[in-house]
C-alpha cells in the first residue's frame, strides 16, 4: 500500500515534535568493546592503556548501571562513535533507554561521546566546576586537536555538551530503585572531579581520581588535594571499584594503591628538590623511577607529570 506524501510529512512532523526521531548515525568504531558485570546492576567497559589518540580514542572506562526506570551511564567515552558502540553493548543486556549520564569530570576522553546520549534524550549530570573547563580556551583547543587526530570519529559535527544538572558537595540520586551517592571531590585531577557510589551494589565508580594499570595524566591537577582525597577513601566495604582507567578491582578493594603511591612518590621527590633548590632536570635525572617505568604511558606522561608537580610545589612553598 502506498502512503500518501502528506501522511509521511505529517508523521515526520509528529516525530519532530515528540523528540522520537532517530539519533545521528556516527562513523562506526572498529575497536573491541565488551561490558563486564561487577555486581547485579553494575557494569563497565574498559579502554586500552595508551595515549589519548590511540585505539580510536578508546582509552578510558565507562560505567553502566541498569535500573527499573532505565540505564544510567557513567562517563561517555572519547567520541560519539564510541558512545554509539557502547549503546550497542548496552542493548545486549537490556532494552531500557539511557535516562541519565553522570560525568565524573570533563576531560575529552570521557565527554566527547555525550552528544550521542543527549540525542537519545538522556539528562547530563556533572560536578560544579565543570563549567570552568567548558568556558576555557582549552576545551575548544582540545576539540580542534581531536578533530584532526581522531578523524573521522571526532570531526566537524562533534561538539561540546554542557550539563543540565550540576552536583555540589554530596547528593543522593534515586533512579528506578537504585541509589547513587554523588560526591564532588573538587579540582583534584581536573577542574572538577566527582565519584559515583552505587549504594545497592556497593560499587564505586571513581573517575580519574583513581587510575589502574597505567601512569595517570596529571595535567594541571591539584596533586595535594588529590592525594588528600585518596587518603580519605575507604575501600573495605566495597564489592568493586571501577577506576577511570584500567581494570576494576573486586573485594577486598585496594585499588587506591597505584595512584596513591605514584602521587606520593612524585610529591616526595619533587618536594625535596624544591626544598633543596635543585633544578628540575638535575632532580629528575637523579630519581630512580624503576617502580613505575614499566607501566603504560610512562614515557608519554611521567616527565610532564613530574615537572607539573615540581612547579606546583614551588608555588606551595612560596605560599607558606
Amino acid at each position: 500500500m502506498r502512503i500518501p506524501g502528506y501522511a509521511v510529512l505529517s508523521l515526520l512532523f509528529c516525530l519532530f515534535l515528540t523528540g522520537k526521531s532517530h539519533a545521528t548515525d556516527y562513523p562506526p568504531s572498529t575497536v573491541s568493546m565488551r561490558l563486564v558485570q561487577v555486581s547485579p546492576h553494575s557494569y563497565y567497559v574498559q579502554g586500552e592503556a595508551g595515549t589519548a589518540i590511540e585505539n580510536e580514542g578508546f582509552i578510558s572506562n565507562a560505567g553502566v548501571v541498569v535500573t527499573d526506570e532505565g540505564v544510567v551511564v557513567i562517563d561517555a567515552l572519547g567520541s560519539p562513535s564510541l558512545a554509539q558502540l557502547l549503546m550497542q553493548q548496552i542493548r545486549t543486556i537490556t532494552d531500557k533507554p539511557v535516562v541519565k549520564v553522570i560525568v565524573t569530570h570533563y576531560h575529552a576522553d570521557h565527554v566527547f561521546g555525550l552528544q550521542y546520549f543527549k540525542e537519545q534524550g538522556a539528562e547530563i549530570i556533572a560536578p560544579v566546576g565543570a563549567e570552568k573547563y567548558l568556558n576555557s580556551p582549552v576545551a575548544e583547543e582540545r576539540l580542534e586537536e581531536r578533530r584532526l587526530s581522531l578523524d573521522p570519529w571526532v570531526n566537524d559535527d562533534t561538539y561540546l555538551v554542557w550539563p543540565e544538572r550540576y552536583i555540589d558537595g554530596v547528593q543522593v540520586l534515586d533512579v528506578g530503585g537504585i541509589r547513587f551517592r554523588l560526591a564532588v571531590v573538587g579540582d583534584a585531577h581536573s577542574d572538577a572531579d566527582m565519584t559515583v557510589y552505587v549504594e545497592n551494589d556497593r560499587v564505586l565508580y571513581s573517575g580519574d581520581v583513581i587510575f589502574e594499570g597505567r601512569i595517570p595524566f596529571l595535567g594541571s591537577s591539584n596533586t595535594k588535594l588529590w592525594l588528600d582525597a585518596l587518603q580519605q577513601m575507604d575501600g573495605s566495604d566495597l564489592t568493586a571499584l571501577v577506576p577511570g582507567h584500567g581494570p576494576h578491582q573486586g573485594a577486598p578493594v585496594q585499588a587506591v594503591g597505584l595512584t596513591y603511591r605514584y602521587l606520593a612518590f612524585l610529591r616526595e621527590k619533587m618536594g625535596a628538590a624544591v626544598d633543596e633548590l635543585i633544578p628540575f632536570e638535575e632532580a629528575y635525572s637523579g630519581i630512580d623511577w624503576s617502580a613505575f617505568e614499566a607501566l603504560p604511558a610512562f614515557d608519554a606522561a611521567n616527565r610532564r607529570n613530574a615537572y607539573q608537580v615540581y612547579l606546583s610545589m614551588q608555588d606551595e612553598a612560596f605560599a607558606e
